[in-house]
C-alpha cells in the first residue's frame, strides 16, 4: 500500500481483500459446517477489517491478516452456537472410555454437561477434535496451538470426562 494514502478507500479495499474471498469461505465452511453460517461469518469478517482499514496499513501480510480475523470470528460463533449432538461411535472411539454404542440418552447429556464444564480451551479442542472431527494439523491452523499442544490440551479434557463420568458411572451402580 502507498504511504500517501491516508485512509483506505472502497477500491482499495476491494482490490486487498475480494481476492481471499474463497479461501476464507473455504476455511469458514470447514469450521462451521453450514453454508448460511459460513456465509454470514465471511460477511462478518469483511466488516470487521472494513472497520479496521485504517489501521491495516502497516500489515505486511492482508492475506494471513484476514484469516486471523476470519478464524477469530469463527471460533466466536462456535462459542456462542449451541452444543451440538454427540455422534457417540465417534465420541467413544476416539476418548475410549465409552462401551462402542451407547442408546442411554442420560448418559449422552452427562458427557455434554461434563464438556461444558471444561475449561475454554479444552472445550474448543474436544469439539473441534470430536465433535468437528479435525485432524490435529487443522486444529493447529484454526487456532494457531502446535500439534504437541493441541495433544496435551485435548489429554487432559478426555482425562477428566473419563474421570468425572466413571465417578457417576460407578456411584450410579
Amino acid at each position: 500500500m502507498r504511504n500517501s494514502v491516508k485512509k483506505m478507500n472502497a477500491d482499495v479495499f476491494k482490490d486487498i481483500f475480494l481476492p481471499y474471498h474463497k479461501k476464507l469461505y473455504r476455511i469458514a465452511y470447514r469450521m462451521v459446517e453450514n453454508q448460511p453460517d459460513a456465509e454470514d461469518i465471511v460477511q462478518e469478517t469483511y466488516i470487521k477489517l472494513w472497520q479496521k482499514r485504517d489501521d491495516t496499513k502497516h500489515i505486511e501480510n492482508t492475506e494471513s491478516f484476514a484469516v486471523a480475523v476470519l478464524k477469530n470470528t469463527c471460533l466466536d460463533f462456535l462459542r456462542k452456537m449451541k452444543p451440538e449432538t454427540v455422534e457417540l461411535s465417534v465420541l467413544s472411539q476416539q476418548v475410549g472410555f465409552l462401551e462402542t454404542q451407547i442408546e442411554d440418552k442420560e448418559k449422552l447429556q452427562y458427557i455434554e454437561t461434563i464438556v461444558q464444564q471444561l475449561p475454554e480451551r479444552q472445550q474448543q479442542l474436544i469439539r473441534l477434535k470430536h465433535y468437528k472431527e479435525l485432524s490435529d494439523k487443522e486444529i493447529e491452523e484454526l487456532t494457531g496451538l502446535q500439534t504437541g499442544n493441541i495433544k496435551v490440551i485435548i489429554s487432559r479434557a478426555r482425562k477428566t470426562i473419563k474421570e468425572q463420568f466413571l465417578r457417576l458411572y460407578e456411584y450410579g451402580t
